[in-house]
């Protein structure tokens, strides 16, 4: 398995069989130390004899860009989107999911659970690899929420995350939100995700430019979590060193 990062929530994940695209929106050009240019990675990735699947959580500007539909392969490109986005293209294969519903495409199987935002999260299995994307699923703990805000939020978060459990599904990569606009806040989602989940790999994303915020995540919590790998990232179009 191989995971290139590419901007803010957006991941190419590459399998034995196939390429998996999450939450593409935009890609970053002439990126200090870049790993690989991403149009040169797309190119490969349409071109490939593996099976391609583009999932779109929900239809925010940051998580969701129509040009995705614009992608020409020699094979059928699998889009996975949650129901909340209204694309229409009668020539391309389009998965429309809700939350707590299941689909089987080849070999893949994609599993969506609620989001404490828009849209949907997914549980992906391909390859004997479980593969969580949480969209915008996080504990948002914004300064300046009423107590009521604070508790409802807390409630819907745990709520979502207890479904997880329950699925019984052991997560072998997730990519989970670590967001600075939430100041003292932006680790609580995702502590409270490593404590009770226990991914073998957790990739902060939602960080926009702030690469510090990753650091951060990662120092205060990798002598805490034997069981997690919290993933660095330094940059845009990142192969990352799992």
């Amino acid at each position: 398995m191989k995971i290139y990062y590419i901007h803010h929530s957006c991941f190419i994940v590459e399998t034995k069989s196939s390429f998996l695209t999450f939450d593409f929106f935009e890609s970053k050009k002439s990126v200090r130390n870049s790993d690989f240019e991403f149009e040169d990675l797309l190119k490969n990735m349409l071109n490939s004899n593996k099976e391609i699947y583009v999932f779109s959580s929900h239809s925010h500007h940051d998580h969701y860009n129509s040009d995705i539909l614009k992608w020409e392969s020699n094979k059928v490109i699998h889009y996975i989107f949650s129901d909340d986005i209204k694309a229409h293209n009668k020539t391309k294969e389009i998965h429309y999911l809700k939350q707590n519903e299941e689909i089987t495409l080849n070999k893949l199987k994609v599993n969506t659970f609620t989001s404490t935002d828009e849209g949907v999260s997914f549980l992906v299995n391909v390859d004997n690899i479980n593969i969580f994307h949480a969209g915008d699923l996080n504990w948002w703990k914004w300064n300046g929420d009423t107590k009521q805000d604070e508790e409802n939020m807390e409630n819907a978060f745990k709520d979502a995350i207890n479904d997880i459990v329950n699925s019984n599904i052991s997560i072998d990569v997730a990519f989970f939100p670590v967001d600075g606009r939430l100041k003292e806040n932006y680790l609580v989602g995702g502590k409270y995700f490593i404590e009770h989940l226990s991914p073998k790999l957790f990739i902060p994303m939602h960080f926009w430019d702030n690469f510090n915020v990753v650091s951060s995540f990662k120092n205060s919590h990798v002598k805490d979590y034997k069981n997690t790998k919290i993933i660095d990232i330094s940059h845009s179009n990142e192969i990352l060193n799992i």
